[in-house]
């Protein structure tokens, strides 16, 4: 998968009562997120409907940036203040551009 850029949808639940808490949370991770190596685009989306539905869409240069991301002080940070807030663990799926 070397020189494809690699997709990354993570999505984050939070209970309803939390929302607000987590949305907080995941705002503090864009900034230093985006000036990763290898991060080409990472935006914070809430669902419309479910304000207690995140989801990050990603774009990295390989999968070592991304592996390199998941091992960040500040990810590791807000994934600390987060997870008593989730229902569940985020769900994060990598993705290859097929056409």
């Amino acid at each position: 998968m070397s020189g494809k850029i690699v997709q990354v949808v993570a999505r984050v639940t939070a209970k309803s009562e939390k929302a607000s808490d987590v949305a907080s949370i995941l705002r503090e991770l864009v900034g230093p997120t985006r000036k990763e190596t290898g991060c080409v685009s990472y935006r914070l989306f809430q669902n419309n409907s479910d304000p207690a539905d995140f989801v990050f869409i990603e774009e990295w240069a390989s999968d070592a940036a991304i592996d390199a991301h998941l091992g960040t002080a500040h990810l590791h940070a807000a994934l600390g203040k987060a997870m008593p807030h989730l229902t569940k663990a985020p769900d994060i799926c990598r993705f290859s551009l097929l056409e």
